[in-house]
């Protein structure tokens, strides 16, 4: 059997044992989603393939201690996100960043196709809407709408108390929404 028909498990149990390829083959099936995961937190490509690559070299390190195999891209993710949030406030230590620059969630399932050239279009109006918004903003929306965080986790990744957490997103929302208002039209 070869590395490409093994279960997520199988390659898991191989790459404890120190396997190279199967290593490889785990980070050919997850690195695209991880580097846009790091991507869309620090805005910067350079960087986030370095943020990418440095947590699947923690990640494999630390293989030992992840108990259920099954979780791992969970358990991946969650490595990207925090080295791009730790990045991402690294390089912004010295800078007021607003609370209005966080992306937003677009998965409409509206009766839409999703390979609709509209429906494409309007995810990458809002994307690139989003982009324009404050740092802490586009974090929080980023987390909770496209990377699925709950406020829970949201106020765990940020250091932010809950309500701190529930104010920023509604407000993040908000100037969303008021700058796509002038885009939309009917």
């Amino acid at each position: 059997m070869t590395l490409t028909n093994q279960n997520i498990e199988q390659l898991l149990q191989l790459c404890k044992s120190g396997n190279q390829h199967a290593q490889m083959e785990v980070y050919n099936r997850y690195y695209k989603a991880m580097y846009n995961t790091a991507l869309r937190i620090v805005k910067d490509s350079f960087e986030a393939e370095d943020i990418m690559q440095d947590s699947f070299l923690t990640a494999f390190m630390k293989l030992h201690s992840l108990k259920e195999l099954k979780t791992f891209g969970a358990w991946l993710k969650r490595i990207v996100v925090n080295n791009s949030i730790y990045h991402y406030k690294k390089n912004n230590k010295y800078q007021d960043v607003p609370l209005d620059d966080v992306l937003y969630k677009v998965e409409d399932h509206s009766g839409v196709p999703e390979d609709s050239d509209f429906t494409n279009l309007k995810a990458r109006q809002v994307l690139k809407t989003m982009q324009s918004l404050k740092g802490n903003y586009r974090m929080c929306l980023t987390l909770h709408l496209i990377e699925g965080y709950d406020y829970d986790e949201i106020c765990d990744i940020m250091e932010i108390s809950p309500a701190n957490c529930r104010t920023m997103m509604s407000r993040a929302k908000d100037s969303l929404r008021k700058k796509l208002e002038p885009l939309v039209q009917y």
